[in-house]
């Protein structure tokens, strides 16, 4: 069996190592990155009908300002950024398991949505609410990584800046295959290496179901 490299910042990789574990695969967690707050003021909440939230990490990263935003019901991307927003007291009005461009589509265009989100992050495509966008975390580059030998393993990459960030560590890139989250994941880890393949969904758990297929099943080098 291949090996596979978890990169992602921790709690996440922990987390993610532990499902990959429970499905059988020999994981082992490298995070090119660590997550931290960001300074932030919470507006006036009767501005907004929801609150638009892509990431646990904005759950973990807001801090006590995030109580103030109590009142508005969250719309969130995943079952985990969801499950960290009720631990945190709020009502989830709506779960999206296609990203935050699926998750809009199936929403009001009428809302006025705050997002709270990290540093580094996507601008929704198209999208027809009113969106806020205020930086509560960043992705900080370790700058020296724990990261084992890659030949000859599987990289989870969960976002675009992981895959830039992989893709200049990388020894023997053609010996190593590539799982990646989304399209833009993929297309910012480059070429050369000896497979990349996208997840049918954007999420932790297709995302590991690919990563199962190609550790168990690897294609020949």
């Amino acid at each position: 069996m291949v090996r596979l490299l978890v990169l992602r910042p921790e709690p996440g990789a922990s987390a993610t190592l532990a499902r990959a574990r429970e499905l059988g695969i020999d994981a082992v967690a490298a995070p090119l990155f660590t997550i931290e707050s960001v300074q932030w003021e919470a507006p006036d909440p009767t501005d907004f009908d929801g609150l638009l939230l892509t990431s646990a990490n904005a759950i973990r990263c807001a801090g006590e300002q995030l109580q103030a935003l109590r009142g508005l019901n969250a719309f969130a991307v995943g079952e985990s950024t969801a499950a960290a927003a009720r631990d945190a007291g709020f009502e989830i009005a709506a779960t999206g398991e296609a990203g935050i461009d699926g998750l809009l589509d199936s929403l009001e265009p009428s809302l006025r949505l705050l997002h709270l989100c990290g540093e580094d992050r996507r601008v929704p495509k198209g999208a027809r609410q009113a969106i806020t966008q205020i930086v509560v975390y960043r992705a900080k580059q370790i700058e020296r990584p724990d990261l084992p030998a890659t030949a000859d393993s599987v990289a989870l990459i969960h976002s675009p800046r992981a895959g830039r960030r992989f893709r200049k560590l990388a020894e023997e890139r053609g010996k190593v295959a590539i799982a990646a989250i989304s399209e833009a994941a993929a297309e910012a880890s480059g070429r050369g290496w000896k497979s990349v393949d996208v997840a049918d969904r954007p999420t932790d758990d297709a995302l590991l179901a690919l990563a199962a297929r190609l550790c168990n099943n690897p294609s020949p080098k």
